[in-house]
């Protein structure tokens, strides 16, 4: 395992925490899958367990520093919350009993469909006009319009799609963001909103996705590979993703940059398609 190179890439993770509202979860996963290579098909299911702790501790810190009037627009979520939690649970529990072989090319199979569907559906790269309130001047939800998480027409995400975003998102441990951003995006939101509130949706899948990860029985093959896990956590990989990617999020949510908004979705899509190379890259 190359640390140094752990570290960069958690650099990574962390401008795609605050940029993106990813957690570190696309990013993450081929990462994992190359630098735990030794463990074979293993060695997927030990990316999306140890992506969904450092999901955990990415979001849940960009979270902590997020402003609280941005963070208005979770009231009324409490629903779509508990449900993405359960979901994730379920998705974490499948990922420990399903082949590895077959998650490795869902997870690419699917980064490749929503990179298809934000380019040739209508509302992601130009948005639709904005939902009422639903964001103010400075890209920030507003705290006395009635656009929360749980209000038709505020972000989009009718709190019935929590369980099964949740457990996609935990089965292929990519975090809830890429189908919670295009959606609230859809609804009108700017993308500074849409990825700022893609964290606390995340750490509420993530979050019980972990602890199963954390408490799942290590595979074998991890034993003769020389590969130290706890459950099915790679902690080496997530202590280094995340050494190099809290600093990131500290600094970057106290002077977020100034990125147009077609930019920064255009931005978004470019990073799938390059987690989408990747992969392959490693397939081959």
């Amino acid at each position: 395992m190359d640390v140094l190179a752990l570290l960069g890439i958690g650099v990574l993770t962390g401008l795609t925490t605050v940029l993106f509202g990813f957690g570190g979860g696309f990013v993450a996963v081929p990462v994992v899958v190359w630098a735990d290579g030794a463990l074979g098909t293993d060695a997927m299911r030990v990316a999306t367990a140890t992506s969904a702790v450092v999901m955990v501790v990415n979001a849940g810190f960009a979270t902590a520093v997020t402003p609280r009037p941005t963070l208005a627009a979770l009231r009324g979520g409490r629903p779509l919350l508990a449900l993405l939690a359960v979901g994730g649970a379920l998705g974490a529990l499948a990922a420990r009993l399903a082949p590895s072989g077959p998650v490795r090319w869902a997870f690419t199979a699917y980064v490749a469909l929503t990179l298809a569907d934000l380019l040739l559906r209508p509302g992601f790269l130009k948005p639709q006009a904005p939902a009422d309130g639903a964001d103010s001047a400075d890209g920030a939800g507003s705290p006395g319009s009635d656009s929360t998480l749980g209000s038709p027409g505020g972000a989009g995400l009718p709190a019935v799609l929590g369980a099964p975003i949740g457990a996609v998102a935990a089965f292929l441990g990519v975090g809830g963001s890429v189908l919670t951003v295009p959606a609230m995006r859809r609804a009108g939101h700017t993308m500074r909103t849409a990825t700022t509130l893609a964290n606390p949706l995340t750490l509420a899948l993530a979050l019980p996705a972990a602890a199963v990860s954390l408490l799942g029985h290590t595979a074998p093959v991890a034993a003769r590979a020389g590969v130290p896990l706890v459950g099915t956590v790679d902690p080496r990989a997530a202590g280094a993703l995340l050494l190099g990617a809290l600093p990131v999020i500290a600094v970057l949510r106290r002077r977020p940059p100034r990125i147009g908004d077609r930019t920064h979705a255009w931005a978004y899509a470019t990073l799938l398609a390059v987690v989408i190379a990747a992969m392959l890259a490693l397939d081959a």
